[in-house]
């Protein structure tokens, strides 16, 4: 399973409008330099942002970003698919689309396991989570184990 950096970026971008969030929309310039993301590829992932409903913007001197819903109702799941799509796709298709013949059979089961997971830790952070530095226990959890951070 591959993060990609456009994930990466939109996630870290949504998470620095929700820390700051208050009353003044953020500029872009500012989310980019405090989590050093090239300023014109932020520009573009915010604008998925804003048309997937995730951030709103407004233009002008007091311009810039703000979560357009409570970060509390957003998942770090949510934020994926709507700058990337499906969140685990094989050959860029959705596990249960596929069909699989023959010996190949078990695999499909393990691509829905894979998604399951994966969309089960992705869905049960939320950006409020992410901002309080308190991720769920199941997450922390598996983050805590030696092997997690182990790259075989």
């Amino acid at each position: 399973m591959r993060i990609s950096a456009r994930a990466d970026y939109a996630v870290r971008a949504v998470l620095e409008l929700a820390v700051r969030q208050d009353d003044c929309p953020v500029k872009a310039e500012d989310v980019a330099a405090a989590q050093d993301i090239p300023h014109k590829f932020l520009e573009g992932i915010l604008g998925d942002l804003r048309r997937g409903g995730v951030v709103e913007s407004r233009r002008g001197g007091g311009g810039g970003y703000r979560l357009a819903q409570d970060a509390s109702s957003i998942t770090v799941a949510d934020v994926i698919r709507t700058v990337d799509g499906p969140i685990v796709s094989v050959r860029g298709e959705r596990p249960t689309g596929l069909v699989y013949t023959g010996t190949a059979g078990p695999l499909l089961p393990l691509w829905v396991a894979l998604r399951a997971n994966v969309r089960r830790i992705l869905e049960g952070v939320t950006i409020a989570d992410l901002a309080a530095d308190a991720l769920p226990p199941p997450v922390r959890d598996l983050a805590a184990e030696p092997a997690a951070w182990e790259n075989p």
